[in-house]
């Protein structure tokens, strides 16, 4: 008996913990979102789409310019970084579960998604922007596209081990071979679960500002041009934020608004829309 009061009372003090440590992060997470609603929308315009990051000391402009950058710079990144993680994450669940090569890849890809961003950031600098002098937007999606990877792949890798082995079985034993039966049958299984880790890997580079510090770092006029340095959300927010002229700081946290909600909203939709469906 004294044995199961201990028991009931550890497991009461853990629960309480638990509880305890729940709220105290909801707590911080109401409170930076309401600061973000409260101080964001308030500057929440048209002007805010269609005109450029305005001059110090003016009350006029927008995130046009940036709102475009970031767009560009994380689709591309995105449309780099998926095919490689994807294609990755298929080999070590399909054919490396137990290979060297396979064992190696694993590891290094951990490496990666504990890695900083800043030091992806240097990586980037050094390999790419210091060889050919500027800083460029292609520097920029280079360095989020490597953020991505590690996310696609090691979701891809996890959601088809979940896929049981007698779908495989039962297609081999058709005489389908072995690209069919990832292509028709695992893939296929497996697509809620690694369209989830993309839109996950897409709302992390989002807000990424350490890596386009050293490669896209921004500019203040509309620009296209992916070898030269092309604004973006994070570090025009980063820049207006730790200025001393009051327009910049409310253009930084409409910034900051924009980008809150796009990373809930994807975040919402990778968990939500994406998720399995058990059949009844």
């Amino acid at each position: 008996m004294d044995l199961q009061k201990k028991r009931k009372l550890i497991n009461k003090l853990a629960l309480t913990l638990s509880v305890v440590a729940m709220l105290f992060g909801l707590f911080w997470l109401v409170w930076i979102l309401f600061t973000t609603l409260e101080l964001g929308v308030t500057r929440m315009s048209l002007d805010l789409f269609t005109k450029m990051t305005p001059p110090p000391g003016t009350e006029d402009g927008g995130l046009a310019n940036a709102i475009a950058g970031t767009l560009i710079l994380v689709g591309l990144a995105t449309l780099l970084g998926t095919p490689i993680g994807v294609l990755a994450g298929v080999y070590l669940a399909e054919y490396g579960r137990r290979t060297w090569l396979g064992h190696a890849t694993r590891f290094i890809n951990d490496i990666l998604l504990s890695a900083p961003s800043i030091v992806i950031g240097l990586f980037v600098y050094a390999v790419y922007v210091a060889q050919v002098g500027n800083f460029s937007a292609m520097a920029g999606v280079i360095a989020l596209a490597l953020i991505v990877i590690p996310v696609v792949l090691s979701t891809t890798e996890n959601m088809l081990k979940l896929v049981p082995d007698t779908q495989r079985e039962a297609a081999f034993a058709l005489g389908a071979p072995k690209r069919v039966v990832i292509m028709q049958v695992t893939l296929k299984a497996a697509m809620p679960g690694v369209i989830t880790g993309v839109l996950l890997a897409v709302a992390r580079i989002a807000g990424e500002t350490a890596p386009l510090l050293f490669t896209a770092l921004s500019n203040q006029f509309w620009s296209l041009d992916l070898n030269k340095p092309m604004a973006n959300l994070p570090v025009t927010i980063f820049k207006f934020a730790m200025s001393p002229f009051k327009e910049w700081q409310e253009i930084a946290w409409a910034g900051v608004f924009l980008i809150t909600l796009g990373v809930l909203g994807l975040n919402i939709v990778a968990r939500v829309v994406f998720r399995p469906k058990h059949k009844q």
